[in-house]
């Protein structure tokens, strides 16, 4: 067993150096190559390949300056990212109104490890999340201020009351007005904020060069937590379950299964899976063309989507501990998702079938689905 955990350690620490090694040059744009303390070599727009450890890129200043202006007078809104947020608001609706445990397969969760149409909602408007913070923050140019600083932990209070009023209310209904020394503290509400939060300051603080970087480091670590915890048994020996159970406390966590879904500790996966998406944001915003928006979002999204299905063999695709998988195959499907919406409306120009009307008419079809599954799966 301990042979297994270093070999896999050693393979994602290789396919991370090699994958921080590859570089895409933006239109526009020209990295200055140094080696060793000395200049080896200008790169143009394209993909390139530096020596690891020895080679060090930095950017021309001129160059970037010159595209930020054209980008500016040239900026629009990509109605591609909007779809995209809508159809997974609109699964959100779906699947939280479909009928329970009777209904279809594809509309319940998957019980433990696997993989089900359903448990690709979550995951999406995570990634979501991650591209809308660079962008928002990209508009104060990422200074850190006390406006923009307010403004977030605003934001994640906001988010936060919202989830624990849903939780009050649920037990409220129930006769129990007063459920606070028992009010759950975790759920996907609450993980939006807190991945929204870290994220955002990272965004104020950190360097943007490093987003994969850091991303694939907190889920190496959150593997070999996993692979050393009993990450994988659906019991209270679980490591999550032990952390959380430590961090929050029993009687604040999800009380149907041993382990909480929406968890603290699980949380490193899902701050891994908003950073990939603010890096994404990055690249939409970066990158001029629309088409070389497409590109590089396919790319990222079949690499990542490949190097997840690969490591399935010693770490599951599991939504319930948000896995290093899962993180990696969703987000690499959501990629190439907002891509391929990105070529058919941004690109072809198929705006006429997204219309406020079209859009108005999906979301009524929506709800009268799962009104008429909710019936069927009452038979």
């Amino acid at each position: 067993m301990g042979a297994a955990i270093a070999a896999i350690i050693i393979l994602l620490l290789i396919i991370w150096i090699v994958l921080s090694c590859i570089k895409i040059v933006p239109q526009a744009h020209a990295y200055v190559i140094e080696r060793l303390g000395a200049y080896q070599a200008t790169w143009s727009t394209g993909i390139h390949f530096k020596v690891p450890f020895i080679d060090r890129i930095f950017e021309n200043a001129n160059m970037q300056r010159s595209l930020n202006n054209t980008m500016k007078e040239n900026s629009k809104r990509l109605m591609s990212l909007d779809v995209l947020r809508g159809l997974t608001v609109a699964g959100m609706i779906l699947v939280n109104n479909s009928g329970g445990r009777n209904t279809f397969a594809p509309l319940r969760h998957a019980d433990w490890n696997g993989l089900t149409p359903c448990d690709l909602v979550f995951p999406f408007f995570l990634f979501m999340v991650g591209i809308s913070t660079y962008l928002s923050l990209n508009k104060f140019h990422f200074n850190v201020s006390g406006g923009v600083i307010r403004k977030i932990f605003k934001r994640t209070v906001v988010i936060l009351l919202i989830g624990w009023a849903i939780h009050w209310f649920g037990n409220a209904c129930g006769g129990d007005f007063f459920p606070f020394d028992h009010l759950r503290l975790t759920g996907v509400l609450p993980r939006i904020a807190v991945c929204y939060c870290i994220v955002s300051l990272f965004a104020l603080y950190g360097n943007h060069r490093h987003t994969l970087s850091i991303a694939f480091l907190l889920l190496i670590g959150y593997a070999i937590l996993l692979l050393t915890g009993n990450g994988y048994i659906n019991d209270e020996s679980n490591i999550l379950a032990i952390g959380d159970r430590y961090l929050i406390g029993e009687s604040h966590l999800y009380t149907k299964r041993p382990i909480d879904p929406e968890g603290l500790v699980s949380t490193i996966g899902a701050i891994a899976h908003t950073l990939i998406g603010f890096h994404c944001g990055k690249l939409i915003s970066r990158t001029h063309k629309t088409d070389e928006k497409v590109l590089q979002l396919f790319l990222i999204g079949f690499v990542i989507t490949a190097i997840g299905l690969l490591f399935t063999f010693a770490l599951p695709l599991n939504k319930r501990i948000w896995s290093p998988t899962f993180v990696l195959v969703t987000c690499g499907l959501a990629a190439s998702l907002l891509a391929l919406f990105m070529y058919i409306i941004d690109i072809k120009g198929k705006k006429s079938y997204y219309d406020y009307e079209t859009r108005k008419e999906m979301l009524e079809a929506i709800m009268f689905g799962h009104e008429q599954i909710k019936v069927l799966c009452e038979f």
